[in-house]
């Protein structure tokens, strides 16, 4: 242990991976939960002669030997620790005082201390009781994907080969020449790893992937009787939902229905990236959908959601945590959880590479409302966008861009009794002063109606005027 990685340490504190003992009259029976805990949940660092808010204490240095050899001795005992485990504790001298260190591996067992499975929640060593909680920590702790699960007696007649020729043209369209174009069925179906042998078992045949991606729905219901998708708008009746869809089909038809409902309830602002529009908002849901989709746990009972609500929208599926943290762009390491599926939506064009998700969300989410979403990694892998209806990242560059159209709150002068869809026409113009009424129409995904009756307002209100010629002029923003 570096003494300054040691210094940082204890300047943050206990984490979920970070515990702190003083260890006045011995090794406490609570030090045996922690090294428990660690074992099953994402390993972690225990030191002996610190105090819970990190202040070294110490411990005799005459007896520190005899405390490690004793700490060996116990959780090599399965009567402690079950599955027993092999570590290594490590004596330090920091600013004059003694300290032991212990390093705890994750595992791929599941361990018991005297019989009672522990798991790590925060800086908090909790029992684990249920058969839900169990459940979750043996899948998680498989080595192998789920995904590829051998079902030898799905046979062609249980699968949706009609939708074939789509997921061809697809791929065609994400990838000219691709080399689905002209395969057979079967060869795509082989190419794309839908075809599987259990070399454990000797079967052979179509796996859950398959299943997942081109099963037929009561097929689906019939391996997986607790999949779905709830997708839930709910931001005038609070309580219970403003609309709602139940999805329980294949993943692919799946990503359609889903973002259908979030482009029916998501306000789709005006941006431009260069000189192409972008939807913010198609660009946001595609990330969260397509990680709910093809990032989730499928054996779990935890049942997947899709909530739009006033002030955010969120995501939530079965995982199989690896950090238990809060990811960022600067500490995403990709790793996939289904990593058939992940390919086959890489291949039809409806997922990037890995790591580009939490990059667009980032990248997007700060232009839809000005704030950072949040992606945390733990059983439940949560996906939650801030949402601002008023938030604009284009009037924000118009008002750099144009101090003199501010007033003393920092708004646009004359736009504060503006309904939103005439604020983006107050954006549109300032960029594109000569811009037609049927160029704003369709830039700004609204009907030529809609636009010349938010036009005619403004310039009633005396904010929009037009100077020059109806072929040659252009429109003018006044204050």
């Amino acid at each position: 242990m570096d003494l300054q990685k040691l210094k940082n340490i204890l300047s943050i504190g206990e984490t979920i991976a970070v515990e702190f003992k003083r260890c006045g009259n011995g090794i406490s029976n609570d030090a045996y939960e922690t090294v428990c805990s660690f074992l099953n949940r994402f390993g972690g660092d225990i030191f002996f002669g610190v105090e819970d808010n990190g202040i070294v204490c110490g411990i005799p240095k005459n007896i520190a030997g005899d405390i490690a050899r004793n700490f060996i001795n116990m959780v090599s005992n399965p009567d402690i620790i079950s599955p027993t485990v092999s570590l290594s504790p490590e004596i330090l001298e920091y600013e004059g005082k003694t300290i032991i260190h212990v390093r705890i591996p994750p595992s791929s067992e599941v361990h018991t201390y005297k019989r009672v499975i522990y798991d790590r929640a925060g800086d908090t060593d909790v029992k684990i009781k249920s058969t839900g909680q169990i459940a979750a920590m043996y899948i998680r702790k498989q080595r192998i994907f789920t995904e590829k699960k051998i079902y030898p007696y799905v046979k062609n007649e249980h699968l949706r080969l009609d939708m074939l020729p789509r997921i061809r043209q697809m791929a065609q369209n994400r990838y000219n020449n691709h080399p689905w174009r002209n395969m057979a069925d079967s060869l795509l179906l082989q190419s794309a790893a839908l075809i599987g042998e259990d070399l454990e078992t000797g079967d052979k045949g179509y796996n859950l992937a398959a299943i997942m991606l081109l099963g037929r729905d009561e097929v689906i219901r019939s391996i997986l009787p607790v999949y779905r998708t709830d997708a839930i708008m709910r931001k005038v009746n609070v309580n219970r939902y403003d609309d709602r869809l139940i999805v329980d089909t294949n993943l692919i038809d799946s990503y359609d229905l889903l973002m259908g409902f979030a482009e029916k309830h998501l306000w789709d602002k005006f941006y431009l990236e260069g000189d192409a529009r972008i939807s913010l908002s198609s660009a946001i849901a595609r990330e969260m959908l397509v990680n709910t989709l093809i990032h989730r746990e499928f054996t779990s009972t935890y049942i997947a959601k899709f909530i739009i609500e006033r002030d955010k929208m969120y995501t939530e599926n079965a995982n199989r945590a690896t950090t238990g943290e809060i990811i960022t762009p600067g500490n995403f390491e990709p790793n996939p959880k289904n990593p058939i599926i992940a390919a086959f939506f890489r291949n039809i064009g409806l997922a990037d590479e890995l790591g580009s998700g939490v990059r667009n969300l980032y990248y997007y989410g700060r232009r839809y409302s000005g704030q950072d979403p949040q992606l945390i990694d733990g059983d439940v892998f949560r996906i939650i966008v801030p949402l601002d209806d008023n938030y604009s990242y284009d009037a924000e560059i118009v008002k750099d861009q144009n101090p003199d159209l501010k007033d003393q709150n920092g708004t646009l002068n004359g736009t504060l009794n503006c309904t939103l869809s005439e604020k983006a026409i107050i954006e549109y113009v300032l960029k594109n002063p000569k811009a037609t009424q049927n160029s704003i129409a369709i830039d700004t995904g609204k009907s030529l109606r809609s636009v010349k009756i938010d036009m005619a307002h403004l310039k009633e209100m005396g904010v929009l005027v037009r100077e020059g010629s109806r072929k040659n002029g252009i429109w003018v923003v006044r204050k």
